[in-house]
């Protein structure tokens, strides 16, 4: 398996991108570092401040000298601003302290949808009450949240308006992108079913005609080679109909299809799997180990005359499960195969949108050889 050729810069993008969904919606994992969450929170504080000096420019602008004057949309998006970080920062903080306190996101994952919409509606509703008077107080504007008899109830009933429209067009918003991203993580899974449902063509052609071949001179290998690729359609086929499994079926799957190709590499192939009774049951998403697999045959082992050995270690360390597959094939270098990276990008990007920062795939020589390393944090 080669290093993966992508640039840092594309590696930044798609993490910056995970990290934004992951502010908008509560479905995503953490990403990023937290001083990123707090930059979403201020771009996102800045632009609700646009919208509400237009708005109020739509309100109370009477002459075309009033839309024309710079200093005053500078003064009033000044003071929104001022206000709509404030809150923000006020919701961001509510946010950070009350989510551990009750389980942490994984945990409100499992609550039902209505107990889930009345925490992360209702929260920043409570952060716009709360932060909306020092907001006013710090955008200068405090001459306006006189608290005495005769303007009481006028602030109080200001407050929980803006609160209410804040919250609305908050609300909705949030909704409306939350819907895009469940949208988009369907089409990705289907199209990712779709391709994991597609077995590559040389490998079932390849297996087929190698049983045909067996059956006349060898008819016992050839059963125990239609029995192994029996086994691997089977495991593959079943992985496809749900979300999650344990590791065990994974390994399964990985000894099925190492099987059918040492059955026709013959002893340019050897492989050992070795993994923890515990490490075996955790759960984690179908079709991870599977390419890695595929891709140390293919693109390490195949291109050496006298072949290798493949091994699958697996094992839970300091609150991961790791898992690791490694080779002593021709090395991550020029002699290697192309062509691997969109299995890697695609592994990548579904532990991105599984488990945020939290899992990892890398990939280093091995000498001989190349080693690949899977980490998936045991809390998800």
């Amino acid at each position: 398996m080669t290093a993966d050729p992508k640039p840092s810069l594309w590696r930044d993008s798609r993490r910056l991108r995970a990290s934004w969904h992951a502010w908008i919606s509560a479905e995503a994992m953490p990403s990023g570092p937290e001083w990123l969450q707090w930059v979403w929170t201020l771009l996102f504080s800045a632009g609700l401040a646009v919208g509400f000096t237009v708005l109020g420019f739509v309100m109370n602008a009477r002459k075309l000298s009033d839309w024309l004057n710079a200093g005053s949309w500078a003064t009033w998006y000044w003071r929104n601003l001022v206000v709509c970080v404030t809150i923000g920062a006020v919701i961001h903080v509510m946010f950070s302290i009350l989510i551990p306190l009750v389980g942490g996101r994984e945990r409100i994952l499992q609550w039902p949808r209505w107990a889930r919409t009345m925490f992360f509606s209702g929260l920043p509703l409570v952060g716009v009450v709360i932060g909306w008077v020092p907001g006013m107080w710090l955008a200068g504007m405090a001459g306006w949240m006189r608290l005495d008899w005769s303007q009481g109830g006028r602030v109080i009933g200001l407050t929980a308006l803006m609160g209410l429209v804040i919250s609305f067009l908050m609300h909705h918003w949030f909704a409306a992108k939350n819907r895009e991203l469940l949208a988009e993580r369907r089409a990705t899974e289907t199209q990712l079913r779709l391709l994991q449902g597609q077995i590559e063509p040389h490998f079932l052609f390849n297996t087929l005609a190698n049983v045909h071949s067996l059956i006349d001179y060898d008819a016992p290998k050839a059963k125990a080679m239609l029995g192994a690729f029996t086994a691997y359609l089977r495991a593959s086929l079943g992985g496809l109909r749900r979300e999650s499994g344990p590791l065990e079926d994974e390994l399964a799957l990985a000894e099925a299809y190492l099987t059918v190709l040492r059955t026709r590499m013959e002893d340019r192939l050897r492989f050992e799997i070795h993994a923890d009774a515990q490490a075996r049951r955790v759960a984690l998403p179908p079709m991870l180990l599977q390419p890695l697999v595929e891709n140390a045959v293919h693109h390490g082992l195949e291109p050496k005359i006298d072949g290798g050995t493949v091994r699958v270690d697996a094992s839970l360390r300091e609150g991961f499960l790791v898992v690791e597959v490694r080779d002593d094939g021709v090395g991550p270098g020029a002699s290697r195969r192309g062509g691997n990276g969109i299995a890697l990008d695609n592994i990548r990007e579904r532990l991105m949108a599984q488990y945020g920062d939290a899992a990892s795939l890398s990939l280093e020589p091995a000498d001989p050889g190349c080693l690949v390393t899977l980490r998936i944090p045991l809390a998800s």
